[in-house]
This record gives structure tokens, C-alpha cells and sequence, in this order.
């Protein structure tokens, strides 16, 4: 089993980085492998509409020119996930946004009925509403969303002010902990003969009759 993190901050090393990385403390306790993989700060498209990723056959995003494809294609190798984001204005990182945007139209599948967990990392504020965005992400397609004891959030301006954030850090590793009981529970029904829940073809409602 494997959780693969996302950090949607610039920052490889920064406060995002460092709440992700408590996490993945807990996570190798409990005998789960994880990555962490922070978003190229080289430009990341946003999605247009085109529909080209509906046309190409579940090839991924048509444009191939950053970073999306290559996550879609670890994320299918993956059996949970973590997004973690910075908080700029009260607010996810537009970069963590676009990736996101792309990779759930063009690779939804990849991430279907798989837990998932968003964090998120700020000075002082803005830590709920950037939490909130993420996580509709993962009711969209199907995830068990990952709780913890408290908001998922770490406080700190500095990766050093987080290490001293007690609260922060604890619901970090009650993440990794919820994270690695959901996806034994998960891998337990599946050798039991569970399956995954069928999903009814996609009908889209565009207007109200």
C-alpha cells in the first residue's frame, strides 16, 4: 500500500512540506509507503474545456507540457492520497488548483475510491475555507475523505514555527494513523471479496425542467 502527497507549495522544504512530512512519520510506523511530490514551479496550464481528454482514448490531459499527466499516472499506482496547500489570500495555491482542476477531469479514474486527505498550512488564517476546497475535490469521485481530531491545518511562518505548532502536529499524525486503518480496512474487504461500489452511469442534468 502507498500514499502519495501532494504538496501544492513552491516550497519543497517549507511549511506545507513539513505537515506533510509528519504525516508520512506516521504512515511508515504503520507500514505504509509513501512519496511526497511537490508541484514543479516550471508553469502549470489551467484546464481550458477543451474536451480533449474525453476524445484521446483515457490518455490524460492532451496538453503534456507539465506536470499533470505524470501525476494522473502515479496516482494510478497509488492506493490514498494527501493534498496539502499553502494558504495565499484565504485560499488554496492557484498551482495546487489547476493541477487538481486537470488531473480529476482528464485522470478522475485514477483517483476514484481511494481515501484521500487535504491539509492545510498558513501564517495565522485562511487554513478552513483553502480545507474546504480541497476536500470537494474527493467527494466528486467517490473518495473516503480522511478526518483527523481537529481542521487539518499546521500554523507557521517558518517550517520551525510548525514543528512548534503541538496541535497542528498531533492532527497530522492522526491523519497518518485514520489514513493507514482506512486503507487496511480497504484492503481487508477486497480480500474478503468486497467490491468496490458500482456507480451508476453519469447522467448530466443541465437545466431544470
Amino acid at each position: 500500500m502507498k500514499v502519495l502527497m501532494i504538496n501544492g507549495s513552491p516550497k519543497a522544504a517549507g511549511c506545507t512540506a513539513t505537515a506533510l512530512k509528519e504525516i508520512g512519520r506516521v504512515l511508515e510506523q504503520e507500514g505504509i509507503d509513501w512519496e511526497l511530490y511537490t508541484i514543479p514551479t516550471t508553469p502549470v496550464r489551467d484546464c481550458i474545456g477543451c474536451g480533449g481528454c474525453r476524445r484521446n482514448g483515457g490518455q490524460g490531459c492532451v496538453f503534456g507540457d507539465d506536470c499533470v499527466n505524470e501525476l494522473i499516472a502515479r496516482a494510478r499506482e497509488c492506493d490514498g492520497f494527501v493534498f496539502g496547500t499553502p494558504v495565499y489570500y484565504a485560499h488554496p495555491s492557484g498551482r495546487i488548483l489547476s493541477v487538481l482542476d486537470r488531473c480529476f477531469y482528464a485522470g478522475g479514474d485514477a483517483f476514484a475510491h481511494k481515501p484521500a486527505a487535504a491539509v492545510a498550512s498558513a501564517r495565522r488564517a485562511g487554513t478552513v475555507t483553502s480545507f474546504d476546497v480541497l476536500n470537494k475535490y474527493f467527494t466528486i469521485k467517490e473518495m473516503p475523505v480522511v478526518a483527523s481530531t481537529y481542521w487539518n491545518e499546521v500554523h507557521g511562518n517558518q517550517p520551525e514555527e510548525v514543528l512548534q505548532d503541538e496541535e497542528g502536529l498531533q492532527t497530522m499524525r492522526n491523519i497518518g494513523r485514520n489514513m493507514a486503518w482506512l486503507l487496511k480496512c480497504i484492503a481487508l474487504g477486497r480480500e474478503n471479496g468486497v467490491p468496490v461500489p458500482e456507480t451508476e452511469k453519469t447522467f448530466h442534468t443541465n437545466f431544470v425542467r
